[in-house]
């Protein structure tokens, strides 16, 4: 039997309980500070005589991650909703639903940590928070406001599933995409302070005076990078720990419907998290470069300074998540019927990966004594001499992100027989394929002009060096040129050839072709490599779009080769998704401690200097072991909350997803 009705008011007085002293925290914070002189009083606090830096690290950490999981996972629950809402299939509105009672049970839980935090930063660092809140205390009532307007729509959400069904539907559904409006405008708000941080605007900088506008110090030139990389990083990030919650709902479900619907819950959460963590390189890459735009001695460090062997354990661990999450769907394919047909390429895109994921790690300065620089003749390894540079991991990290969406590809076909031809599937069909098609046109034109039309000058280049931008500006027209060959193809039932080409010539273009010729450019034009770079993104993004829309109007109303046996999947695939969370968990924490170390000895960087016993770089072993710490204490805290809020759905109407 469900549980009662009447023991769920109890959860949502706790999660509107914690909003509501969250929000009094954050009005309290803006109006003792908001005129505080940023000078005045103690300057820096100990932790009951521990560091102070130490507390707020982990208080901070742990706020973040479990920020990111409630921001992430209404994006997923209100897609599945609409989805289920379009096509009537009642399993993805169940499924809405229990990714919403995570959400709510996690949401209270975030709120305690973030008046925590904001207790911590007030009596630790009070000069710091003095000077940050004269420059965004305006902020601070917005923020306050929108959260409660977060809580209370969540609150309507949650609770009003059962009662907005029907003819009232619409209305909740429309909760849901408001449920995001609202955590978005949050994200964007707290990413303004912290991207501040890094690049300050509108301050003087010998005075400390805010000369400028709010508006001005929101706007600052790493604001939009930043929130572009979190909402990826966010979604991934929920998606991952949905699959760890799904997995061990099914190594403990009793019954084969319990175990057929985890087992489908895990594989839509691996599906969310490969699918957000696909474009996140192209959002890491626009970040970086912002950075090193931003402070050219920041980029420095971030990529070949103190934060450089971080960056090599991000990708170990970023490299894990690919290949776990194509593992994953390796296994997947034992459950469809039909999908052994696929296996023998499994090897293929196996090699790929593990190949790839070996250039991508590859540092470039391992120090070597004097005795091997004389054995190597040189300063580096010659494998580090080449597989150390941005050309090689540019190269590498694009054939990686196509290997991956391959493994999609063959997962998607795996039980599709006969392909319904492409003029039977009516008008929305083409308008589709038009609009894809002028999208696709649109991308490898628009930097191909923009790099005929680049002046060497402007990167410090000779004129004559203007030929260096001519090959990647080709090759994007010849990838532009491909668009309406495709087309025609599909048109003409084609389709998978029409695929096959595209993929193929991004493939050969961006990782073959620019790969080594990032080398050439590296020696010859360097400035311009970052313009090389970007052209082997926007192939990439524009092969994964047009590819994407052509394998869902291909394969649509396909012939069915094979029913999916969900449940059907070994234990080895649970633990795996096990693996990817804590992968993700790891990752978040390393990469928050890049972003804010990146700053060094400075709260404001070159405005506000960290004058406090603890304002040093931490060495990768101390590191590693308060991340470390952080990941378990967020583990075993997203454990006990998901334990209390464990629904049990699955067992109680023993009803599998088709």
């Amino acid at each position: 039997m469900r549980p009662p009705a009447r023991r769920q008011p109890r959860r949502g007085r706790c999660w509107g309980g914690a909003g509501l002293l969250a929000l009094a925290v954050v009005l309290a914070a803006g109006a003792a500070a908001a005129d505080a002189p940023p000078a005045t009083g103690a300057e820096y606090r100990t932790f009951y005589g521990a560091s102070a830096r130490l507390a707020v690290w982990v208080v901070a950490e742990i706020h973040l991650m479990l920020g990111a999981f409630v921001l992430g996972v209404p994006i997923v629950a209100s897609i599945l909703e609409i989805v289920g809402w379009r096509t009537g299939e009642a399993r993805w509105d169940r499924l809405a639903r229990e990714l919403t009672g995570l959400l709510a049970a996690a949401f209270s839980t975030t709120a305690a940590f973030g008046g925590l935090l904001v207790f911590t930063l007030i009596g630790l660092y009070p000069r710091f928070m003095a000077f940050l809140t004269s420059v965004f205390h305006e902020t601070y009532y917005a923020y306050a406001l929108l959260f409660l307007a977060e809580g209370f729509t969540l609150y309507l959400y949650h609770y009003g599933w059962d009662r907005m069904r029907g003819r009232w539907k619409g209305l909740h559904v429309a909760l849901g995409v408001l449920l995001n409006l609202w955590g978005t405008a949050l994200m964007l708000i707290a990413n303004a302070w912290v991207s501040w941080m890094m690049a300050p605007t509108g301050v003087e900088r010998d005075t400390l005076r805010v000369v400028g506008t709010t508006w001005q110090a929101v706007a600052n030139p790493l604001w939009i990078p930043l929130a572009i990389h979190r909402v990826l990083a966010n979604v991934a990030f929920a998606g991952f720990v949905v699959g760890a919650y799904a997995a061990v709902g099914f190594l403990c479900a009793r019954r084969e419907a319990a175990r057929a619907h985890y087992d489908w819950m895990g594989y839509v959460g691996n599906f969310v998290g490969l699918a957000a963590l696909i474009p996140l390189p192209f959002a890491g890459y626009y970040l970086g470069r912002e950075i090193y735009s931003a402070s050219a001695v920041m980029g420095n460090n971030m990529m070949g300074g103190a934060f450089s062997w971080a960056f090599i354990l991000q990708a170990v661990l970023i490299g894990i998540l690919f290949v776990g999450g194509n593992y994953y769907l390796w296994i997947g394919m034992g459950r469809i019927g039909g999908a052994e047909r696929y296996q023998p390429w499994i090897k293929y895109v196996n090699l790929v990966l593990l190949v790839s994921f070996a250039v991508w790690l590859t540092p470039r300065n391992i120090p070597l004594t004097g005795e091997e620089q004389a054995s190597l003749g040189g300063q580096f390894h010659p494998l580090l001499k080449y597989f150390g540079l941005m050309a090689a991991k540019n190269a590498a990290v694009s054939f990686i992100i196509l290997s991956t969406f391959f493994s999609f590809l063959l997962y998607r076909r795996g039980n599709k027989g006969r392909r319904r031809p492409f003029a039977e599937q009516g008008r929305a069909s083409g308008l589709a394929l038009g609009a894809g098609a002028l999208v696709a046109l649109a991308i490898p034109l628009w930097y191909a002009r923009a790099l005929l039309m680049l002046d060497p000058a402007s990167l410090d280049l000779a004129a004559a060096q203007a030929g260096y931008f001519r090959l990647p500006a080709y090759l994007l027209l010849g990838q532009a040129a491909l668009v309406p060959v495709s087309l025609v193809l599909t048109l003409r039932d084609r389709g998978p050839l029409a695929q096959g080409l595209v993929f193929a010539w991004t493939t050969l273009a961006a990782v073959f072709v620019l790969g080594v010729y990032g080398f050439v450019v590296m020696e010859k034009a360097n400035p311009f490599l970052r313009h090389l770079a970007v052209a082997q993104w926007l192939m990439v993004l524009g092969c994964l779009l047009w590819n994407t829309l052509l394998d869902v109007l291909v394969f649509r109303g396909a012939a069915v080769a094979g029913a999916i046996r969900w449940g059907r999947m070994p234990a080895r695939a649970q633990y795996t998704l096990v693996l990817l969370c804590v992968t993700i968990v790891m990752l978040m924490g390393l990469m928050g401690f890049i972003r804010s170390g990146l700053r060094e000895d400075w709260h404001v960087y070159g405005v506000l200097q960290d004058t406090s016993p603890w304002a040093w770089t931490p060495t990768t072993a101390y590191m590693t072991r308060v991340v470390g710490a952080i990941v378990l204490g967020f583990l075993g805290l997203v454990g006990l909350v998901f334990w209390l809020a464990a629904p049990r759905a699955a067992d109680d109407d023993g009803e599998a997803p088709a």
